[in-house]
Protein backbone atom coordinates (compact mmCIF):
# COMPACT_ATOMS: atom_id res chain seq x y z
CA UNK A 1 0.00 0.00 0.00
CA UNK A 2 3.10 2.57 0.95
CA UNK A 3 4.34 1.20 -2.45
CA UNK A 4 1.57 2.31 -4.34
CA UNK A 5 1.48 5.75 -2.98
CA UNK A 6 4.93 6.38 -3.35
CA UNK A 7 4.65 5.52 -6.85
CA UNK A 8 1.43 7.32 -7.29
CA UNK A 9 3.03 10.46 -5.66
CA UNK A 10 5.99 10.37 -7.83
CA UNK A 11 4.04 10.34 -11.05
CA UNK A 12 2.00 13.33 -9.86
CA UNK A 13 5.31 15.31 -9.63
CA UNK A 14 6.50 14.39 -13.20
CA UNK A 15 3.07 15.44 -14.56
CA UNK A 16 3.77 18.51 -12.53
CA UNK A 17 7.51 19.04 -13.42
CA UNK A 18 7.94 17.46 -17.13
CA UNK A 19 5.82 19.81 -19.13
CA UNK A 20 7.67 22.88 -16.78
CA UNK A 21 11.03 21.42 -17.76
CA UNK A 22 10.40 20.74 -21.09
CA UNK A 23 8.57 24.52 -21.78
CA UNK A 24 11.57 26.27 -20.10
CA UNK A 25 13.62 24.45 -21.99
CA UNK A 26 11.95 25.58 -25.03
CA UNK A 27 11.53 28.56 -23.98
CA UNK A 28 15.56 28.70 -23.33
CA UNK A 29 16.06 27.92 -27.20
CA UNK A 30 13.81 30.56 -28.35
CA UNK A 31 14.74 33.31 -26.12
CA UNK A 32 18.80 32.07 -27.37
CA UNK A 33 18.40 32.15 -30.95
CA UNK A 34 16.44 35.60 -30.49
CA UNK A 35 19.64 36.87 -28.32
CA UNK A 36 21.71 35.97 -31.58
CA UNK A 37 19.46 39.22 -33.20
CA UNK A 38 21.63 41.55 -30.83
CA UNK A 39 24.46 41.61 -33.34
CA UNK A 40 22.42 43.54 -35.54
CA UNK A 41 22.99 46.28 -33.49
CA UNK A 42 26.21 48.37 -32.68
CA UNK A 43 28.48 47.19 -30.48
CA UNK A 44 27.77 50.34 -28.14
CA UNK A 45 23.87 50.25 -28.43
CA UNK A 46 24.03 46.38 -26.80
CA UNK A 47 22.33 46.33 -23.90
CA UNK A 48 25.41 44.62 -22.40
CA UNK A 49 27.44 47.60 -23.09
CA UNK A 50 24.54 50.03 -22.49
CA UNK A 51 23.44 48.80 -18.73
CA UNK A 52 26.51 46.72 -17.62
CA UNK A 53 24.59 43.53 -17.69
CA UNK A 54 22.86 41.04 -20.71
CA UNK A 55 19.40 41.20 -20.67
CA UNK A 56 17.73 37.62 -21.56
CA UNK A 57 15.22 37.87 -24.11
CA UNK A 58 15.92 41.49 -25.28
CA UNK A 59 16.79 40.13 -28.75
CA UNK A 60 13.31 38.98 -28.81
CA UNK A 61 12.30 42.80 -29.44
CA UNK A 62 14.97 43.20 -31.82
CA UNK A 63 13.96 40.57 -33.63
CA UNK A 64 10.21 41.64 -33.82
CA UNK A 65 10.99 45.73 -34.59
CA UNK A 66 13.45 43.72 -37.86
CA UNK A 67 10.94 41.54 -39.14
CA UNK A 68 7.73 44.15 -38.81
CA UNK A 69 10.21 46.52 -40.06
CA UNK A 70 10.80 44.22 -43.44
CA UNK A 71 7.28 43.72 -43.58
CA UNK A 72 6.10 47.07 -43.91
CA UNK A 73 9.04 47.87 -46.55
CA UNK A 74 7.98 45.09 -48.47
CA UNK A 75 4.50 46.22 -48.92
CA UNK A 76 5.01 49.18 -50.92
CA UNK A 77 6.29 49.11 -54.18
CA UNK A 78 9.55 50.05 -53.18
CA UNK A 79 9.88 47.09 -51.24
CA UNK A 80 8.86 44.89 -53.22
CA UNK A 81 11.71 45.81 -56.15
CA UNK A 82 14.08 45.66 -53.47
CA UNK A 83 12.59 42.10 -52.62
CA UNK A 84 12.52 41.06 -56.43
CA UNK A 85 15.98 41.95 -56.74
CA UNK A 86 17.19 40.10 -54.22
CA UNK A 87 15.06 37.27 -55.43
CA UNK A 88 17.17 37.65 -58.93
CA UNK A 89 20.43 37.53 -57.41
CA UNK A 90 19.57 34.47 -55.11
CA UNK A 91 18.50 32.96 -58.24
CA UNK A 92 21.67 33.21 -59.80
CA UNK A 93 23.52 31.12 -57.22
CA UNK A 94 22.86 27.64 -58.01
CA UNK A 95 22.87 25.44 -54.50
CA UNK A 96 21.85 28.84 -52.97
CA UNK A 97 18.91 29.24 -55.41
CA UNK A 98 17.44 25.66 -54.70
CA UNK A 99 17.04 25.65 -51.27
CA UNK A 100 15.46 29.28 -51.14
CA UNK A 101 13.24 28.39 -53.66
CA UNK A 102 12.00 25.10 -52.15
CA UNK A 103 11.93 26.91 -48.48
CA UNK A 104 9.86 29.97 -49.81
CA UNK A 105 7.37 27.84 -51.52
CA UNK A 106 6.87 26.05 -47.92
CA UNK A 107 6.73 29.00 -45.95
CA UNK A 108 4.65 30.89 -48.31
CA UNK A 109 1.73 28.11 -48.43
CA UNK A 110 1.84 27.47 -44.85
CA UNK A 111 2.15 31.63 -43.73
CA UNK A 112 0.23 33.01 -46.45
CA UNK A 113 -3.29 34.19 -44.84
CA UNK A 114 -5.29 33.18 -48.12
CA UNK A 115 -3.76 29.24 -48.13
CA UNK A 116 -5.62 26.88 -46.76
CA UNK A 117 -2.50 24.12 -45.56
CA UNK A 118 -3.14 22.90 -42.12
CA UNK A 119 -6.17 24.58 -41.54
CA UNK A 120 -8.46 22.01 -41.95
CA UNK A 121 -8.21 18.74 -39.65
CA UNK A 122 -9.55 15.50 -41.18
CA UNK A 123 -9.90 12.01 -40.08
CA UNK A 124 -8.38 9.45 -42.76
CA UNK A 125 -8.08 5.70 -42.79
CA UNK A 126 -4.32 5.04 -42.12
CA UNK A 127 -2.58 2.74 -42.45
CA UNK A 128 -5.15 0.50 -43.97
CA UNK A 129 -9.22 0.59 -44.13
CA UNK A 130 -10.33 0.15 -40.79
CA UNK A 131 -7.90 2.44 -38.97
CA UNK A 132 -8.44 6.08 -38.80
CA UNK A 133 -6.32 8.75 -38.13
CA UNK A 134 -5.69 12.54 -37.51
CA UNK A 135 -4.58 14.79 -40.68
CA UNK A 136 -3.98 18.14 -42.33
CA UNK A 137 -5.54 19.19 -45.36
CA UNK A 138 -2.48 20.62 -46.86
CA UNK A 139 -3.87 21.08 -50.91
CA UNK A 140 -5.25 19.66 -54.03
CA UNK A 141 -2.62 17.39 -56.45
CA UNK A 142 -0.54 19.21 -58.81
CA UNK A 143 -1.80 19.47 -62.59
CA UNK A 144 0.46 16.59 -63.47
CA UNK A 145 -0.65 14.33 -60.76
CA UNK A 146 -4.36 15.54 -60.72
CA UNK A 147 -4.67 14.17 -64.58
CA UNK A 148 -3.22 10.91 -63.96
CA UNK A 149 -5.58 10.13 -60.95
CA UNK A 150 -8.78 8.80 -61.25
CA UNK A 151 -11.58 11.61 -59.35
CA UNK A 152 -11.22 14.53 -56.97
CA UNK A 153 -8.20 14.01 -54.75
CA UNK A 154 -6.79 16.23 -51.61
CA UNK A 155 -3.32 16.38 -50.76
CA UNK A 156 -3.11 15.44 -46.74
CA UNK A 157 -0.54 15.44 -44.49
CA UNK A 158 -0.64 12.48 -41.69
CA UNK A 159 1.93 13.49 -38.59
CA UNK A 160 3.43 10.47 -36.38
CA UNK A 161 2.55 10.56 -33.07
CA UNK A 162 4.19 12.23 -30.48
CA UNK A 163 6.86 13.92 -32.71
CA UNK A 164 4.14 15.45 -35.27
CA UNK A 165 7.32 17.51 -37.29
CA UNK A 166 7.44 14.26 -39.06
CA UNK A 167 4.94 12.10 -41.03
CA UNK A 168 4.21 11.28 -44.46
CA UNK A 169 2.43 13.17 -47.22
CA UNK A 170 -0.44 11.07 -49.03
CA UNK A 171 -3.34 11.73 -51.44
CA UNK A 172 -7.19 10.21 -50.93
CA UNK A 173 -10.04 10.74 -52.80
CA UNK A 174 -11.92 13.72 -51.51
CA UNK A 175 -14.64 11.68 -50.43
CA UNK A 176 -12.71 9.65 -48.34
CA UNK A 177 -12.13 12.24 -45.96
CA UNK A 178 -13.74 13.73 -43.09
CA UNK A 179 -13.83 17.34 -42.22
CA UNK A 180 -13.54 17.41 -38.47
CA UNK A 181 -15.23 20.82 -36.51
CA UNK A 182 -11.81 20.93 -34.32
CA UNK A 183 -9.24 23.48 -34.43
CA UNK A 184 -5.33 23.02 -35.58
CA UNK A 185 -4.41 23.60 -32.05
CA UNK A 186 -6.50 20.61 -30.78
CA UNK A 187 -5.88 18.29 -33.30
CA UNK A 188 -1.75 18.76 -32.61
CA UNK A 189 -2.77 18.29 -29.00
CA UNK A 190 -4.97 15.01 -29.55
CA UNK A 191 -1.59 13.73 -31.63
CA UNK A 192 1.23 15.00 -29.61
CA UNK A 193 -1.04 13.17 -26.42
CA UNK A 194 -1.13 10.15 -27.95
CA UNK A 195 -5.22 10.47 -27.65
CA UNK A 196 -4.67 11.44 -23.84
CA UNK A 197 -5.95 14.78 -24.33
CA UNK A 198 -9.14 14.57 -26.46
CA UNK A 199 -10.36 17.72 -27.99
CA UNK A 200 -13.73 19.40 -26.64
CA UNK A 201 -17.29 18.54 -28.24
CA UNK A 202 -18.33 21.73 -30.28
CA UNK A 203 -21.79 22.32 -30.41
CA UNK A 204 -23.23 22.01 -34.21
CA UNK A 205 -23.63 25.02 -35.98
CA UNK A 206 -27.27 26.07 -36.64
CA UNK A 207 -27.79 25.31 -40.87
Amino acid sequence: MRRQLIKRYFITGLLIWVPLAITAWVLSLIVGVADQSLRLLPEAARPQNLLGFNIPGAGIVVTLVVVLATGLLAANIIGQRLVGWWEKLLARIPVVNSIYNGVKQVSDTLLSPSGVAFRQPLLVQYPRQGAWTIAFLTGEPGAEIARRLDGEHVSVYVPTTPNPTSGFFLMFRKDEVIALDMDVDEALKYIISMGVVAPPAHTPKPS
